[in-house]
């Protein structure tokens, strides 16, 4: 017979947010207390002494099922009223519900694993005005107890239809996520016994989200940390309800309506990362790496990999059988981008298996390597180790010349990139220059007439990039931050004209282009820029009075159509009155 908890739903609804809060802020925050210190608990009068210190800094919280010693005495006498020490029996309670006194659990909640320490208590939080067996009425009792062990208790779901009691706590990896995939042991029985799932030994592997045996198992595992182990108590909603469940061997089934206990361990968990944010590349950590830097934008790597099709076929692989490995610098193009994007979130050492679908890898066209045959639009895996990298430099680790001397780099990088319409890389590259020769650094004013111009330009290039990728408002941005600074740029002028048509901002563009020719009363491409612009808004009028003459036309519809019910009515009215007259001529 498999022993439950007695935990059920009704313990839980009856607790509430304020009672978890009252163990005291104020034990919290005062310094912790010496062997034979005394100190009062809270505002109700609960004094704690310390006899002997605990183990550890964690304590138990009502919920949680607690083993204790302990030994009750009066206060007026020292006569011992109630011990588990005589019987040499420790007994195992739920706090919160004051299964010796109330008071009590209070005091508990403040212990430490190992300590054993003494509580005062007034009558009010003992047993009052009644008293009890050995106890006169309105007597102040105290408590020795000593926290043998407990063990936390989880309300999964917050209804009390999934209660997991953690037996052994795990280590400090996970909860794991939906993608992540676990690997977990666990056997499932009925209140009787009756063993109705187990898997082997050496657990059983499935993606969280994919779920496994019964929703509860999915639930209570996203709260699991690796190599935790609980007792699941699942009531049938979150179990198999009133269908119950069929046995695909020779295990019986689940009867409909049946609670279910399930001992599990979370034995391992792989992390898998949607890199992109739409699931189209994901990586699935297998070794996790060294340290917590990671390889970035920029950084020449070194990885060795195995490249698959879905059904494992093998089309390319680097860095094996005294083949040299491969070296890169990510955010180049010098790979698919699916590979590109993965490898920059890779630790030192880290294995990882990325799977990349066509968009990030190598899309509609066939691919013939050495090794196979990658057929269109097919989805690609790599096994990759990440052996080494070099990280690019970040700006604050240089100096103001490094900077400088990088901005131009990537400033020149990005107008290459420009120049064979790659738009997309290209402002990456002048939107990294920026960060080079950020407005945040402290510049000295010398270099300050350096980087402004450096600035400007990387600006004024990446709102042409946005402007060939009608990104408008992005083009928008960039160009006011030049106008900020310099007021009367012609270019700026003229581009944020054009990101104001692409939005359909006539207006703007008006004055923008009016302030360039201000400025520059010949410039042949704001000349003929206004040219477009006038047609456009000669189109933009030709829309709008179509418009107002279908609105007008059908409020005149509308109107028309009112005056006849109105004069419909007025008629019906009329030979109703003549009607009325001429039935009393007649009578």
């Amino acid at each position: 017979m498999v022993e439950f908890s007695k935990v059920n739903i009704k313990d839980f609804e009856e607790e509430d947010g304020d009672e978890e809060e009252e163990p005291g802020e104020e034990v919290e925050s005062a310094p912790p207390l010496k062997v034979g210190e005394e100190r009062e608990i809270g505002s109700n009068g609960l004094k704690k002494k310390l006899l002997k210190s605990g183990a550890n800094w964690e304590t138990p919280q009502f919920g949680d099922e607690v083993t204790i010693h302990y030994a009750g005495t009066l206060c007026e006498d020292g006569s011992i009223f109630t011990s588990t020490r005589t019987r040499n029996e420790p007994v195992t309670v739920k706090l919160g519900h004051g299964y010796i006194v109330g008071g009590l659990d209070h005091g508990i909640v403040t212990m430490r694993k190992g300590e054993i320490a003494s509580f005062r208590l007034l009558p009010e939080l003992a047993y009052g005005v009644p008293g009890t067996t050995g106890v006169p009425p309105n007597s102040n009792v105290q408590f020795e107890v000593e926290l043998l062990s407990w063990i936390t208790v989880v309300d999964v779901c917050k209804d009390g239809g999934i209660i997991k009691r953690i037996l052994e706590t795990g280590e400090q990896i996970g909860p794991p996520g939906d993608l992540d995939e676990v690997c977990v042991s666990y056997k499932a029985m009925l209140v009787d016994g009756t063993i109705v799932a187990e898997t082997p030994d050496e657990g059983m592997e499935f993606y969280v989200k994919d779920g496994h045996y019964c929703p509860a198992l999915t639930k209570a595992i996203k709260t699991m940390k690796k190599g935790e182990r609980a007792n699941l108590v699942i009531q049938p909603e979150y179990a198999f309800g009133q269908k119950g469940n069929k046995s695909n061997n020779e295990l019986p089934v689940v009867p409909p309506d049946s609670i279910l206990s399930i001992f599990v361990k979370l034995l391992s968990m792989k992390p898998v990362i949607d890199i992109t944010g739409d699931l189209k590349v994901k990586k699935k950590v297998l070794k996790e790496g060294e340290g917590t830097v990671t390889a970035n934008e920029g950084a020449t790597v070194t990885i060795r990999y195995t490249a698959m099709l879905e059904d494992c076929t093998v089309f390319d692989r680097k860095g094996f059988d005294g083949e040299q490995p491969l070296q890169f610098i990510t955010d180049e193009e010098q790979v698919v981008a699916g590979l590109d994007r993965a490898v920059s979130t890779m630790k030192k050492n880290e294995c990882a298996l990325i799977t990349i679908s066509p968009e990030y890898g190598f899309g509609s066209t066939e691919v013939k390597t050495d090794l196979s045959l990658v057929q269109p639009s097919s989805t690609i895996l790599y096994e990759v180790e990440m052996l080494d990298f070099i990280r690019e430099k970040a700006p604050w680790e240089m100096s103001t010349q490094e900077r400088i001397e990088a901005a131009c780099r990537k400033k020149e990088e990005g107008t290459q990139l420009f120049k064979i319409g790659k738009y997309n890389r290209a402002a990456k590259k002048y939107e990294k220059a920026v960060d080079y020769v950020s407005q945040d650094a402290h510049n000295s004013d010398d270099d300050e007439k350096i980087v402004t111009p450096l600035r400007l330009s990387c600006w004024s290039n990446g709102a042409a990039c946005c402007l060939k990728l009608n990104n408008f408002r992005e083009a928008i941005d960039l160009c006011s931050k030049i106008l900020d600074v310099e007021s009367c740029n012609v270019k700026a002028l003229y581009r944020r004209a054009q990101a104001y048509m692409g939005v359909a901002e006539l207006l703007l563009a008006e004055l923008d282009i009016k302030k360039a020719l201000e400025v520059e009363p010949q410039n042949r491409e704001v000349k003929l820029m206004q040219k477009n612009l006038k047609q456009l808004q000669a189109k933009s009028d030709e829309r709008d009075a179509k418009l107002y003459k279908a609105m007008f036309s059908s409020k005149s519809a509308d109107a028309c159509t009112a005056a006849k019910r109105l004069k419909t009515a007025g008629d019906d009215k009329d030979h109703s009155m003549r009607d009325e007259d001429t039935v009393a001529m007649e009578t």
